[in-house]
């Protein structure tokens, strides 16, 4: 393995918002004890990103220190992992595969050299329910991936990814044989920031326009044309003869 494709998950490849948001405001409520009013912007957002943004805008104080916040951050992950799994069932009901991700992701797999991860704002027991339910976890090495449970920025996440990748496949990962797939273009600032080239999808909150404007190396509508997909990764990632 020399090659390493990250996937952002919600928006850029399937859609259960309205499972997550049910979810959020179930695990709020559990940690808190009051109703989830207000949720803040969640694209490109971490789940501990939303929680605490959260907090402040439903008027609830956090704790007296660091140690107190980081032991009601896991409080609510512990509540939200819960939350999610009671609702699994409705994820396929409520939830949908964007167009082409499934052809796409399991092409992919095919690549030379190549493996798949996800870079996701999603805590890692949630994300892997989602894509276990959508069919997609056969094609995506889990235990290298970034998740909203680590309380970094995703350019340090990406970052920390590439470094798993190199220790369990014994390859190093360079800026340019590593790809970001994702919808935002703070997922466009997290690759720039990261080490790694990026295809911004506009199947989410954020325009052709502006994912080009944030420097995407690629911009596409969806992922529908699977052969124009995979033929993106591939150039994006291969590693120039002699370096």
């Amino acid at each position: 393995m020399d090659r390493l494709v990250l996937w952002n998950i919600d928006l850029t490849l399937l859609d259960v918002g309205r499972v997550s948001r049910d979810a959020y405001a179930d695990a709020f409520r559990r940690v808190t004890g009051r109703s989830l009013s207000a949720l803040p912007q969640l694209a490109g957002r971490t789940d501990t990103e939303i929680f605490f943004e959260s907090l402040y805008l439903n008027d609830v104080p956090t704790g007296q220190s660091d140690a107190a916040d980081a032991e009601l951050l896991a409080r609510y992950c512990w509540e939200l992992e819960a939350a999610f799994t009671q609702r699994q069932n409705e994820l396929s009901r409520q939830g949908r595969l964007l167009p082409g991700a499934g052809a796409v992701v399991s092409a992919a797999a095919s690549l030379p050299g190549i493996v798949q991860t996800v870079l996701t704002g999603t805590i890692k027991p949630n994300a892997v329910t989602k894509l276990r339910t959508f069919g997609l976890e056969q094609f995506i090495d889990t235990e290298i991936g970034g998740y909203g449970s680590d309380a970094y920025p995703r350019g340090s996440l990406l970052m920390m990814s590439k470094g798993l990748a190199a220790d369990k496949y014994g390859t190093a990962i360079s800026d340019i044989s590593a790809v970001y797939v994702a919808d935002t273009v703070r997922d466009i600032e997290a690759a720039q920031l990261g080490g790694a080239r990026s295809i911004g999808v506009a199947s989410g909150r954020e325009t052709v326009a502006e994912l080009r404007d944030a420097g995407a190396d690629l911009v596409l509508d969806d992922l529908s044309d699977t052969g124009q997909v995979i033929s993106a990764i591939d150039k994006l990632t291969r590693v120039p003869a002699g370096r």
